[in-house]
């Protein structure tokens, strides 16, 4: 932040580009005046004087490693041949909250004349919290001079300068009708995270194939050292700016001879050894998934309790995407000076750094999702963590500026032999993991012919790309030329994937949008129960949730009882249910109808439990999920996935398997997702009848299943209706026909 400039915007208007660097230098080295030396001192941003607030977080900021490479950094942006410049620091350096401000300082130097700065974060929870921080610190209002935008919120204004966005909402932004908005400069952090939208984003920047860019655009790429020499390749040799190390020495790790068979116990114990030594700092443990954070905390908050320790226990505090909002609790000093014990996983091997973590305790170990395209199906690939994260992670048992405690430690609960052998050495590519049908369906959208054709930092797999837009055309996304379709121009639009976009506009036509619009929120933001019921009452209140037709309308039920009970937490405690996400859902409903009203589609009145609206959704389901069905091979719940030969079972919080002997399993299903994971399951599952697929799912998807008896039986029954075709099949041909090229499915 610039202070005691009281001229700044004179300087402005008479400010020249061959002049800007040595002026942005003299700004400065002008900053850093003191309450006691200015009291008239202004805040160039919003003309108001600095807070004392403001002075003490700015001798914070002054102690952090990357104030010292502040001129350079600055001399760089405004120097750099082609745009673009490098930050690489180590985490806790301090990169995501100070350049953020730096590039503020750069733009407002040049008037904003180009936009404002936008930098991006692979997570949504990182943007809200590095928003809140850096309003904090540059003494502005949060929501005006600085924003954030993160799934179903936007706390920015026309007035915002400095907004902090997650990536992903970024890239959707640029593939949509939207468009970016101008902007100056634009930051990609956290770079060596691997984020598909943060790897297209640099991939689209370097091929100047993105659209409103200002004339003299500004890119700063920040990132781990370990991941700067495969950036500076890509980017062809930039200027780079290299952060000090803090002034911190790194505790020599302590690692288990053997990996524990219960890591949670091991994690645990560990926890409560230091506890029991009374050693200063908090405590950060990273465990492998969300479940195991949970049981974590479960087991901590019971014991902490009981320790013989002086003052207050422990505060023991989950920090993982399913929190909400509620991990900024990890940034909040406790009053009593209690210990915190933060449990966490990935999420924080870079982001949310912690000033006051003096020990560390690491897993080694991640579970993340990853798609295979051949069956269509996510697998939780429980796996080492890379020697980049292991060596983040060990970093945070050095603490932050301000506060360098002694006596920090770092327990690896792995052999140092297990890291040096089976650990890569960078993240893997998300890229490479996850479904790029909405990655290609972006592609099209930007008029890129060939995806293969763009460049990425690492390539997809080519099966990859093809089954990707194997599905596009079969959910008629693609023209014959390979081009976006009309359809596929409107389902871009969605911040949806595509065969839950895709239905959501069949719902047009079929007359059950209000329907749909809740449920493509609800599977997007809350889907459904996610643990076993605590008790028998517990389980009578989620039966009297579930609904006959299956998993979907199970979902349409439970948000509508949550709006009819004013969205009431404790209602949603006694049944199971997440209250954050259903709120979220409440949120991203209202923007997928605002969405629909904007590109003037048909909507429609509420229906929900007649018996002509039950098949009418059950039409729209199976428009875009035809891709998704499995028949039940033997009368026991094993069903065959028609698009290859695996067979699974049904999720233990379907509503099939909760209703009493002796219930059989549907014969034909349509599903959300399936995973292969230790249970090897479908999720959100509902009935359909074998005849809606062959009226509505594309002729040549029928004929390119792979061989078996329930695609010799389909293939029988689409010969049968057509030699049987009805009169009200022909007109719903026609009304269909009448509807308008937009939403035809086929």
């Amino acid at each position: 932040m610039v202070q005691g400039f009281n001229d700044y915007p004179t300087f402005c208007r008479s400010c020249q580009s061959a002049t800007m660097a040595s002026q942005l230098l003299r700004l400065a080295e002008e900053s850093g005046l003191s309450p006691g030396e200015s009291e008239l001192a202004v805040n160039p941003f919003d003309g108001l004087p600095f807070s004392s607030h403001y002075y003490e977080l700015l001798e914070q900021r002054r102690a952090l490693p990357i104030w010292a490479a502040r001129f350079i950094f600055l001399e760089q942006l405004e120097s750099s041949p082609n745009g673009v410049v490098l930050v690489s620091g180590e985490p806790g350096s301090g990169k995501s909250t100070q350049i953020p401000q730096w590039c503020a300082e750069f733009a407002l130097a040049r008037g904003f004349q180009k936009g404002r700065v936008t930098v991006t974060q692979p997570y949504p929870l990182a943007a809200l919290s590095l928003a809140l921080r850096v309003a904090d610190e540059m003494d502005l209002t949060l929501g005006h001079e600085v924003g954030y935008s993160i799934p179903q919120e936007d706390c920015t204004g026309p007035h915002t300068l400095l907004r902090f966005c997650w990536d992903r909402l970024l890239l959707q932004e640029v593939a949509s009708t939207r468009g970016t908005g101008a902007w100056d400069v634009l930051v990609l952090d956290e770079a060596q995270e691997r984020s598909v939208a943060s790897d297209l984003l640099q991939g689209l920047l370097r091929d100047a194939r993105l659209g409103n860019l200002p004339d003299d655009p500004r890119v700063v790429v920040v990132t781990d050292p370990a991941f700067e020499p495969k950036l500076q390749a890509f980017w062809g040799d930039p200027p780079i700016v290299h952060v000090p190390r803090g002034p911190g020495r790194c505790p020599t790790p302590i690692y288990r001879d053997t990996v524990p068979t219960d890591r949670v116990e091991a994690a645990c114990q560990a926890v409560l050894e230091l506890c029991r030594k009374e050693a200063p700092g908090d405590v950060l443990v990273y465990l492998p998934s969300e479940e195991e954070i949970s049981l974590c905390c479960e087991f901590l908050s019971r014991e902490v309790g009981t320790l013989a320790v002086p003052g207050h226990p422990p505060r023991v505090l989950p920090l993982h995407p399913g929190r909400g909002q509620a991990v900024q609790a990890v940034y909040e000093d406790t009053d009593s000076g209690a210990r915190k014990v933060v449990v966490t996983h990935w999420l924080a091997d870079f982001s949310f750094s912690l000033s006051s973590i003096r020990h560390v305790i690491d897993s080694g170990l991640e579970l993340r999702s990853v798609y295979n395209p051949q069956i269509r199906a996510e697998s939780q690939m429980l796996r080492p963590i890379s020697k980049c994260q292991a060596e983040a992670r060990q970093v945070r048992a050095r603490g932050d500026p301000p506060v360098f405690l002694p006596s920090g430690s770092c327990l690896c609960l792995y052999p140092k032999s297990f890291q040096e052998l089976e650990a890569p050495p960078l993240p893997q590519p998300r890229m490479c993991e996850e479904n790029l049908s909405p990655l290609v369906l972006l592609l099209k959208r930007r008029q890129i012919a060939e995806p293969g054709d763009c460049h990425f930092l690492d390539r997809p797999a080519p099966e990859a790309l093809m089954q990707a837009l194997e599905d596009l055309d079969y959910l008629a996304a693609l023209d014959d030329e390979g081009d976006l379709s009309d359809l596929g121009v409107i389902l871009s639009e969605f911040p949806l994937p595509p065969e839950l976009a895709k239905a959501l506009l069949a719902s047009c036509e079929f007359d059950c949008v209000h329907e749909m619009l809740t449920l493509a929120a609800m599977l997007t933001a809350a889907p459904g129960f996610t643990r076993p019921p605590l008790c028998a009452e517990e389980a009578a209140l989620r039966r009297a949730l579930e609904h006959a037709d299956g998993d979907h309308s199970s979902l349409i039920q439970v948000y509508e009882a949550f709006i009819q009970n004013g969205a009431d937490k404790a209602w949603c405690q006694t049944r199971g249910l997440n209250w954050a996400a259903l709120c979220q859902a409440q949120k991203l409903r209202g923007e997928l109808l605002e969405l629909m009203q904007r590109i003037e589609l048909p909507l429609s009145q509420p229906a929900f439990g007649s018996e002509k609206n039950r098949r009418d959704l059950q039409k729209a389901l199976v428009s875009g999920y035809f891709l998704k069905v499995a028949r039940d091979t033997d009368g026991a719940g094993n069903y065959l996935l028609l698009t290859h030969k695996h067979v699974a079972q049904l999720s233990p919080y379907c509503c099939y398997r909760s209703r009493r002997a002796p219930a059989r399993p549907p014969p034909w299903v349509i599903y959300h997702s399936f995973s292969i994971s230790k249970d090897n399951c479908l999720s959100i599952v509902s009935e359909i009848q074998p005849q809606m697929l062959v009226e509505l799912a594309p002729p040549y998807f029928l004929s390119n299943l792979p061989p078996s008896e329930s695609r010799d039986f389909l293939n029988q029954l689409r010969e049968e209706m057509a030699a049987s075709s009805t009169a009200s099949t022909e007109s719903e041909s026609s009304s269909t026909q009448e509807f308008g090229d937009a939403c035809v499915l086929q």
